[in-house]
């Protein structure tokens, strides 16, 4: 069940790109399913916000002994990333895209402190980093929403 979890229901064995493969499909969830309709519900992003941390934490912990340090199969930590990135953000398909783009070159990159985050122990050194990463992206996509930007 680790594993299964940890690469996004299998999207990490894909062998090139499965971090930016996940990350499409948390905007597809986000934009076909609505969580919290139009606007996100600040309860349901809550929760899920803190399921996704908790659970990326603990199944990319557990496949490490067996995978080694933030393998590229372990996936759940894009997933958590691009969530943040999203959070609070109107569901609007160039808010996502938006989003995603930002997200993706953050993760990528690793700027600003974001991939001495890597350097964490376990499970939180494999999410703190994409969790950093949504973070600057959100709150650059909060600037472009509340200025019209997109």
């Amino acid at each position: 069940m680790y594993k299964l979890i940890s690469t996004g229901l299998g999207i990490g064995y894909i062998p090139k790109g499965g971090g930016t493969v996940a990350s499409v499909a948390c905007c597809l969830c986000i934009y076909f399913f609505r969580p919290g309709g139009d606007y996100y519900d600040i309860s349901i992003s809550a929760v899920v916000t803190v399921i996704l941390i908790a659970v990326g934490i603990l199944t990319s912990y557990k496949v490490e002994s067996e995978w080694g340090k933030d393998n590229y199969r372990v996936v759940i930590d894009e997933i958590a990333g691009m969530w943040i990135s999203l959070l609070f953000i109107p569901v609007k398909l160039s808010y996502i895209i938006a989003g995603l783009i930002l997200f993706r070159i953050f993760d990528i990159g690793k700027p600003f402190f974001i991939r001495k985050m890597e350097n964490l122990p376990g499970g939180i050194g494999v999410m703190a980093d994409d969790v950093l990463a949504g973070i600057y992206s959100n709150i650059l996509l909060q600037i472009a929403v509340a200025y019209n930007l997109l």
